[in-house]
C-alpha cells in the first residue's frame, strides 16, 4: 500500500487579469505517478493531457477563462501501445500516456481536482466521487481555501472488499464508490449515482448512499457524491480572489 503522507498538489496562481490563471502540478509523492488532465468545456490549455511525474516533479501551464476541467493522478503505468485504460492500476484513461481528449476522462477509482472557470466566479473542489486513488490538495497564492483528501490512507484501508481495488501484488491502491461499482446493479435508477427517480437533492440523501461515511469521516472536504453540497470559489476581485464554502 502506498504510504499515506504524500500528496499529488495542485496549485493556482491568480492572475493579474481574470483571462488566465498559472496552474502548478506537483508530484510529493515519493513514487512515480502519471497525472493527466481533461478538458470538458472551454479552451483546452497548452499542455500534454498526460504525462510521466517522478517524485518531486512539478510542471506549471496556464489556463485561460472559461475552462472546464479535472487534473488526477494515474498510478502504476505500463504503456504498451494499445492506449487503454488498463494500462494502469488506477485512473487509467483511453489514450494511453495521453489520455484521449474527447474520451480520456479517467476511470474510476481516481482522486479528481476539478475546475469550472467559465463565470465570473471560479469554482474548484477536490472530489471523490470516482473513489481515491491518490492524497491530493489544491492550494493558492490568494489565502483562500485549500481542499484536499490527505487522508486516502484511510479510506483505502476502511474500503470494503467490493469497493477495493488491488494491484497484481495483492496490495489495496484504491476504492471505488458505490456508484462507480454499480452496488445496487440499477445505473438508471440508482440512489448511489443520484439518478433515475433519485435524480434530486432531496431524493438522494447522503443517508442513502452506501459506505458514503467512508469517504466523509477520512476526507471531509472533498465532494463524496453526487450532491454533497460543498464547493469552493475564486471570484476575480480587487483585491484578488474570495471563497463561499457550503456544507454539510
Amino acid at each position: 500500500m502506498y504510504p499515506p503522507a504524500s500528496f499529488f498538489a495542485l496549485a493556482l496562481a491568480a492572475a493579474g487579469t481574470a483571462s488566465a490563471r498559472t496552474f502548478t502540478v506537483t508530484n510529493n509523492c515519493p513514487y512515480t505517478i502519471w497525472p493527466a488532465i481533461f478538458t470538458s468545456a472551454g479552451p483546452v490549455p497548452a499542455h500534454s493531457t498526460g504525462w510521466e511525474a517522478a517524485p518531486g516533479n512539478t510542471v506549471s501551464f496556464r489556463v485561460d477563462q472559461g475552462w472546464n476541467g479535472r487534473i488526477w493522478g494515474r498510478t502504476q503505468c505500463n504503456f504498451g501501445g494499445q492506449g487503454l485504460p488498463t494500462d494502469c492500476v488506477t485512473g487509467g484513461c483511453n489514450g494511453g500516456l495521453e489520455c484521449d481528449a474527447r474520451t480520456g476522462t479517467g476511470v474510476p477509482p481516481a482522486t479528481l481536482g476539478e475546475w469550472n472557470l467559465a463565470s465570473d466566479q471560479d469554482w474548484y473542489d477536490v472530489s471523490n466521487v470516482d473513489g481515491v486513488n491518490l492524497p491530493m490538495a489544491i492550494t493558492n497564492t490568494a489565502g483562500c481555501p485549500a481542499p484536499d483528501c490527505a487522508n486516502s490512507h484511510g479510506i483505502i484501508s476502511a474500503c470494503p472488499k467490493s469497493l477495493k481495488v488491488v494491484n497484481p501484488q495483492g496490495e489495496a491502491v484504491g476504492c471505488k464508490t458505490a456508484c462507480s461499482a454499480n452496488l445496487d446493479g440499477i445505473p438508471q435508477d440508482s440512489a448511489n449515482c443520484c439518478l433515475g427517480s433519485h435524480d434530486k437533492p432531496e431524493t438522494c440523501p447522503a443517508s442513502g448512499v452506501q459506505y458514503y461515511d467512508i469517504f466523509k469521516k477520512s476526507c471531509p472536504d472533498a465532494y463524496a457524491y453526487a450532491w454533497h453540497a460543498l464547493y469552493f470559489d475564486l471570484s476575480k476581485e480587487a483585491n484578488g480572489l474570495r471563497h463561499v464554502m457550503t456544507g454539510p
